[in-house]
């Protein structure tokens, strides 16, 4: 199965599903098996400030919202919740903001220590910053970043990021890993515009650039921003083909098994959806620990809800996953 060339990833995402499922998939399917032992990783996860300085076109939580409810949490009642977390028998962390100048990177660096004292792995999604600051966060315990190249289009994603720009985004995530992190990133699956050939070039760039997780999601309009106004929810189908794909050029990788179904009212924690997602390859969930007033206004997207750890061990129980923390 060759699956090393942008041609060669175009044609799967061209095959009609059965066979692409009866191939692809199949492939996907025992790779999981036989090299993640059909793992299912459950994530503690924390939004701790909503506040954002940007303006990107699709998300909900952009600078120009001035509809929801902004909020920024204390550094002590963040290490106290991955405290609990910890307590509580979870491994691992995932601490996301807005990019918010004004939480202070001295408390990020502090928040990173305390959950690194506790024994948790940290990954954190909190913005561009400076190769010394990544390398800073780092030696404050940090192990992993997330920092999305959200599209391989150049000139689409500096439309849709008109705060930042391409060239300093990839600037940052090779910091990243200069800084020895390790680096999550990928892509918006079918917004509003994007070609096939664009997507196939994603898939291509998440290989070559090794990630160790790939933080993807169908598109999803945020109510109220422009490129909702372009067009409506990205391809499930889609979403499943480039699980599947991931983990097929890249065995090890994690995959977000948190996906939206067919009723977008479930948000990410859609039964269907996330069957679907462990099915295609996938094998990494979270566990909200913002209070339920809080997490109703970290909105990236609309209907982002996520339960708890009754609903990832009736996930991995149906879909025949072993649980991991």
């Amino acid at each position: 199965m060759n699956l090393n060339s942008k041609q060669e990833i175009l044609e799967a995402l061209r095959l009609p599903w059965q066979e692409f499922d009866d191939t692809i998939g199949a492939e996907a399917r025992r790779i999981r098996a036989e090299v993640t032992d059909n793992r299912l990783v459950a994530v503690s996860m924390m939004g701790f400030t909503n506040v954002c300085k940007n303006q990107c076109l699709y998300c909900g939580m952009r600078a120009g919202n001035a509809n929801l409810k902004r909020y920024r949490m204390e550094p002590e009642t963040v290490i106290a919740a991955a405290q609990q977390a910890a307590a509580n028998g979870f491994k691992k962390i995932f601490l996301i903001s807005g990019e918010d100048p004004k939480y202070g990177f001295e408390n990020l660096v502090k928040i990173v220590a305390a959950c690194k004292e506790a024994g948790l792995h940290v990954s954190l999604a909190c913005g561009e910053f400076s190769k010394e600051q990544f390398r800073i966060l780092k030696e404050a315990g940090a192990d992993r970043y997330v920092a999305k190249f959200e599209m391989s289009n150049e000139a689409s994603f500096n439309r849709l990021n008109p705060s930042t720009n391409f060239k300093h985004r990839m600037e940052c995530i090779h910091w990243i890993k200069e800084a020895g992190l390790e680096l999550a990133s990928g892509n918006i699956v079918d917004w509003p515009g994007q070609t096939e050939e664009e997507l196939a070039e994603d898939i291509l760039r998440m290989k070559q650039l090794e990630i160790d997780w790939a933080p993807i999601v169908p598109y999803m309009p945020a109510m109220g921003t422009p490129l909702a106004a372009e067009g409506g929810r990205g391809s499930i189908e889609k979403n499943l083909r480039e699980i599947s794909l991931l983990r097929v050029l890249l065995p090890e990788v994690y995959i977000t098994a948190g996906q939206p179904g067919e009723n977008l009212k479930e948000g990410f924690a859609s039964p269907s959806g996330n069957l679907a997602a462990l099915r295609a390859g996938a094998d990494m969930m979270y566990t909200d620990l913002l209070p339920n007033d809080l997490s109703d206004v970290f909105r990236v997207v609309d209907n982002r809800i996520l339960l708890g750890m009754e609903h990832i061990r009736a996930m991995a129980e149906q879909s025949g996953s072993k649980l991991q923390f």
